[in-house]
């Protein structure tokens, strides 16, 4: 009875062991958001001064969140819009390719932790969805910039989206 017992309870911490072992570990968070406000409609333009306004506001809401790695496409917008979260965390922008968006989820899977991620209207929602989140409706390419997700994988792989606005309030039908 005795050695029953104490296989029993051999059996029952193996099988207990790797999830407490599991759950030490942080869950991969990801933040996205689309680049500021842009100063003109060129392919690679600057963002204008609410453009600017709106990437420190971001650095100021993200301020507490722990960020450990920020991405951004390769354009002057995403970048201006990335650099002051990655100044206030002591953090480089890390570039990343806009047409290979499942390479970019695989790497934030393979690294995990906290992560801000800049791209555009066109990329930030499915990036979202790739990331097994609920990326909404689209992004309204005129005059939307206020949009900011989280989305948040636990190591069982359970997905936890949120959709939040940071900055100057977006109202629909505002650009048109």
């Amino acid at each position: 009875m005795r050695k029953n017992l104490l296989c029993l309870f051999s059996i029952a911490f193996t099988l207990v062991l790797p999830a407490v072992h599991a759950s030490e570990h942080e869950p991969l968070v990801v933040f996205l958001v689309r680049h500021g406000e842009r100063a003109d409609l060129s392919k690679d333009s600057e963002l204008s001064a609410a453009g600017r306004e709106r990437a420190a506001i971001l650095a100021r809401t993200l301020r507490s969140a722990e960020i450990e790695y920020v991405h951004s496409s390769d354009f002057i917008r995403t970048r201006v819009t990335a650099e002051p979260t990655a100044v206030e965390h002591g953090l480089e922008v890390a570039l990343y390719d806009p047409r290979d968006l499942p390479a970019l989820v695989a790497k934030l899977r393979g690294t995990g932790g906290r992560h801000l991620v800049v791209g555009h209207s066109n990329t930030t929602p499915p990036m979202v969805e790739l990331l097994g989140g609920r990326p909404g409706p689209a992004i309204d390419e005129k005059s939307e910039y206020d949009r900011l997700y989280i989305v948040t994988i636990g190591r069982d792989g359970a997905t936890i989206s949120v959709t939040m606005r940071y900055g100057e309030t977006y109202h629909p039908g505002q650009g048109q």
